[in-house]
C-alpha cells in the first residue's frame, strides 16, 4: 500500500474550502496587537493569546533589537553543547526566583517543554495521570515516555482517585494538569489534586502555559492563586503568552533540573532559544514583576468583556481567566458564526472536535490587558449580534 494514500483519501479540509468555511491559516498583515490587519482588513484580535499584550511594548522590542546585534540570530547548536548563552543563565535564575523554585530549564518551544520534561521523568514502569483536556503537548509528552498513562475525567477528583488506585505501590507516578485548560478557561481544582497526590505518594506537574502572568500573586500562575507554591513540585510554562516570544521552561528543585537537562532528548537534541527569543521572555519577565498592576488590568478587562456578553444573552463558559468561550455546539454552526465575524471585523477561533467534545463546539476569545473598553463594545456588540442569527443565546 501506498503510504501517502492516507493523504490522497484526506478531504475534511478540502469540504470546508468549498464551503468557504476554512477558518484556518488566516494572513496576518501586521503586528500581533489588539488590532491587526488580516488579509487587507482591520479585525478586533479577540483570538490571540498575547495576554499582557507585550508584543508591541516599546521596551521590550528596543531590548530585542539590542540583543540582535550583540549576539546575532541564531545559536546554531544545542545549550549542552555549543548554544548556552548568558543570556540563558540570566533567564534561568530570574524565572526561579519569580516562581520561588530552585532551578528552571529552558526548552525552545512550549510545547517541546512538555515533551522533553514528562519523558525524561516518567520513565518504565512508572505512571503518569492526566485531565482529559489537558493539552495536546502533555498527551504526546506521556506517549514519548516509557510510563503507563492514565486518565481521569475533567476535573473530577473521585475519577483522579480511582486511577492513582491503580498505580502500584512499588512504581513511581506524576499527575500532569493544565494549570489554566487552554479552550475551557477554567483553573484546575490544585488543592484537591495535592491532597488527593500526598495521599497516594505521587508527584504533581502544573501547565501553567495559560496561568502564568494572569492568576497567582504578581502573575505567577495557578499555584500561587491557590497558596500552593510549595506543594507543586513542577512547573511548566511558555514564552509565547504573556512572555510574548517563543520558547518554554521547567521551574523544580535543583536535582530535578539537573536530571532533565542530562536525561531529556528533546532538551540534549534541539538547538537552544535564540538570543532574541530569550531576550524578550527576560525583558517581559522583567516589565511582568515591575507592573504587577498588568494583572488586574487583564483581569478588569476580561470581566468586563464576560459582563458586556452575559448582558446580551450571549452563553459563555464562566471562568476567572482571559479565556472567554462562547457555546456554539454545532461545528458547522461554528464555522459560520466564526466566518460571519470575521467578515464583520472580529477575530475569534472556532474550536472544534478533537480540541472539543463532539456537540460541544465554542468560539474561543481572549482578551489582552491592552484592550480597550471601546474596544471590547464593539467587538461584543457584534458577537452578540450575529450569534442571534443562529439562536445561540442563553
Amino acid at each position: 500500500m501506498d503510504l501517502f494514500e492516507k493523504c490522497y483519501k484526506y478531504t475534511a479540509a478540502d469540504e470546508l474550502r468549498s464551503q468557504d468555511l476554512f477558518p484556518y491559516f488566516r494572513e496576518l498583515q501586521s503586528r500581533q496587537d489588539v488590532e491587526v490587519i488580516m488579509e487587507g482588513k482591520r479585525r478586533i484580535m479577540l483570538g490571540s493569546n498575547n495576554y499582557l499584550g507585550l508584543t508591541t511594548n516599546p521596551e521590550i522590542m528596543a531590548a530585542a533589537e539590542a540583543v540582535l546585534k550583540q549576539y546575532g540570530t541564531g545559536c546554531s547548536g544545542s545549550r549542552l553543547l555549543n548554544g548556552t548563552l548568558v543570556l540563558h543563565l540570566e533567564f534561568e535564575k530570574e524565572m526561579a526566583e519569580f516562581l520561588r523554585k530552585d532551578d528552571v530549564v529552558t526548552f525552545s518551544t512550549g510545547f517541546q517543554s512538555n515533551l522533553g520534561i514528562i519523558s525524561a521523568l516518567v520513565g518504565l514502569n512508572d505512571y503518569v495521570i492526566c485531565d482529559r483536556e489537558n493539552h495536546a503537548s502533555i498527551y504526546d509528552g506521556c506517549k514519548l515516555s516509557y510510563g503507563k498513562m492514565l486518565r481521569y475525567r475533567h476535573s473530577d477528583m473521585a475519577d483522579l482517585e480511582a486511577q492513582l488506585k491503580k498505580v502500584p505501590d512499588n512504581c513511581g507516578c506524576l499527575i500532569v494538569t493544565d494549570g489554566v485548560f487552554s479552550m475551557g478557561g477554567d483553573i484546575a481544582n490544585l488543592p484537591d489534586i495535592v491532597t488527593l497526590a500526598k495521599k497516594y505518594g505521587a508527584r504533581v506537574m502544573v501547565d501553567d502555559a495559560h496561568a502564568l502572568g494572569i492568576l497567582g500573586e504578581g502573575g505567577r500562575g495557578s499555584a500561587s492563586h491557590f497558596g500552593l507554591e510549595k506543594e507543586i513540585d513542577v512547573y511548566m510554562g511558555t514564552f509565547s503568552k504573556s512572555l510574548a516570544s517563543l520558547g518554554g521552561y521547567m521551574a523544580a528543585e535543583a536535582k530535578v533540573c539537573d536530571y532533565v537537562r542530562c536525561n531529556s532528548r528533546p532538551y540534549i537534541f534541539s538547538a537552544s532559544t535564540p538570543p532574541v527569543c530569550i531576550a524578550v521572555a527576560t525583558a517581559s519577565l522583567r516589565h511582568l514583576k515591575a507592573h504587577p498592576e498588568i494583572v488586574d488590568r487583564l483581569q478588569s478587562i476580561s470581566q468586563y468583556a464576560r459582563d458586556g456578553l452575559k448582558a446580551r444573552n450571549v452563553k459563555i463558559i464562566e471562568a476567572k481567566t482571559p479565556i472567554i468561550p462562547i457555546y456554539t455546539y454545532d461545528p458547522i454552526v461554528t464555522l459560520k458564526a466564526q466566518k460571519e465575524l470575521y467578515e464583520r471585523g472580529v477575530y475569534v477561533n472556532a474550536t472544534l472536535p478533537p480540541a472539543c467534545a463532539p456537540g460541544e463546539c465554542l468560539l474561543r476569545c481572549s482578551l489582552m490587558a491592552t484592550h480597550t473598553e471601546a474596544l471590547i463594545d464593539e467587538a461584543v456588540e457584534t458577537i452578540a449580534d450575529v450569534l442571534s442569527h443562529y439562536e445561540l443565546h442563553a
